[in-house]
């Protein structure tokens, strides 16, 4: 990918990226002074791209609400994976790449099976089981265990698969995948190579559903899709099904596993939320805003215009730093403060506008589940490390404990008759 160049003889300052230690919780320091100062600035990436970084609240929204302006056809992450997206054509199915009435195609049929509230509300009793499961499982595990590597990626892996009716024997392949494509040092080679025995799988998957529907996510979409005048084809079905299963598999476990750390760290706020479950949909919401998606989301400008002032021209890329955002003052005057019982507001953690996450409803049911239920059964947790010993993924697109060994004294039983 290359972007615009204004002067190629200007060094410009690294885009921040989160640190190699200190607080793992909040945006690199840079932010709270670019977003006093310089709002709108220009930074080289990590694969090379050179875009204009933003930083405050009202900016980024405007950038993630504006589409015609500000294209999402580079790809989220391709200003920090060097196999996603960038310069590529859009292919075939790959709707997260695509804007307006192309996107509108693929979300208005996705939406209803992971967003839609009366969808969400019949996952629930599955969300539960699957969560209750896990602890049953780390109950008999000898401690100290992974909390990212066997509860976190465990619940959202089999809550995805349980919707795409995926076998056990056969989830290997989106984990592999999933780990490939996030990976900072993966090439686009790399990812190819790790994407095409899934494309494999699902396209024989598809042929099979097509032919014989069951009530599982994807053939549900190829009933309704036939219903239309422009049925999806097998191959983007391939594509919406991959993108489903490689979404599902690690960003909300990194958010899980990262949350978890931060109510550890946070004793008084996870005391609340223990005494108290019904404040476990503002924690999930709280969560999301105060930790963030990882390095921001990139953009491509479409045509000469500014953002807050600053000229930016058709063809430059913009990326928009979202844990920044929603650490501004203009959304929160506390905003660097955990506070599990705030009120919801209009944060950017699951994004804005038309490409905002369509599986938001779906990570918040399962954030929730897992806060309501964790402390209730393991109220002992506790880090089996110091915090300084805890390494964090920092080149990747997803920011988050690369592993959190926790241990307990004991695991307490299920809840019946939920």
């Amino acid at each position: 990918m290359t972007a615009v160049q204004h002067d190629p003889s200007a060094a410009l300052p690294p885009l921040p990226l989160p640190p190699a230690s200190g607080c793992p919780f909040d945006p690199p320091a840079q932010y709270e002074s670019l977003r006093e100062g310089t709002p709108v600035v220009r930074v080289a990436c990590p694969t090379g791209v050179q875009a204009w970084l933003v930083s405050r609240y009202a900016d980024v929204r405007e950038v993630l609400g504006d589409p015609q302006r500000f294209s999402n056809r580079s790809g989220v992450a391709a200003h920090i994976l060097l196999g996603y997206g960038g310069d590529t054509p859009v292919g075939e199915g790959e709707f997260p790449r695509m804007d307006g009435a192309e996107h509108l195609r693929f979300r208005r049929h996705m939406a209803p099976e992971v967003s839609n509230m009366k969808r969400i509300n019949q996952l629930r009793p599955l969300v539960r089981q699957i969560v209750d499961e896990r602890l049953d499982a780390l109950a008999s595990a000898p401690s100290p265990v992974d909390l990212y590597a066997d509860f976190a990626r465990p619940v959202t892996t089999a809550v995805i698969a349980e919707l795409l009716s995926v076998p056990k024997e056969d989830r290997h392949l989106f984990k592999t995948a999933a780990e490939a494509l996030s990976d900072g040092k993966s090439s686009a080679g790399d990812v190819a190579a790790a994407m095409q025995p899934l494309f494999e799988y699902l396209y024989m998957t598809v042929v099979t559903r097509r032919a014989n529907p069951g009530e599982d996510v994807l053939s549900r979409m190829i009933v309704r899709s036939d219903q239309t005048d422009r049925p999806f084809t097998d191959m983007e079905l391939v594509m919406m099904s991959a993108a489903m299963l490689i979404a599902g598999y690690d960003t909300t476990a990194s958010m899980i596993s990262h949350g978890v750390l931060a109510l550890l760290e946070h004793p008084a706020e996870l005391e609340r939320l223990r005494q108290d479950p019904s404040l476990a949909g503002a924690a999930a919401e709280e969560l999301v805003r105060y930790l963030g998606v990882g390095s921001g989301l990139l953009r491509e400008v479409t045509e000469d215009t500014s953002i807050a002032g600053q000229p930016v021209k058709a063809g430059d890329y913009v990326v928009v730093a979202i844990q920044s955002a929603n650490r501004d003052a203009e959304l929160h005057p506390d905003g660097d403060r955990l506070d599990i019982g705030r009120a919801t507001g209009p944060h950017l953690g699951f994004g804005h506008g038309p490409h905002q996450c369509v599986g938001q409803q779906l990570a918040r049911l399962e954030l929730t589940t897992v806060l309501a239920t964790l402390p209730r059964r393991i109220p002992t947790l506790r880090l089996a490390v110091p915090l300084e010993d805890i390494r964090f993924k920092v080149e990747t697109s997803v920011y988050g404990p690369e592993t959190l060994p926790v241990t307990w004294d004991k695991v307490e039983p299920a809840e019946e008759g939920l």
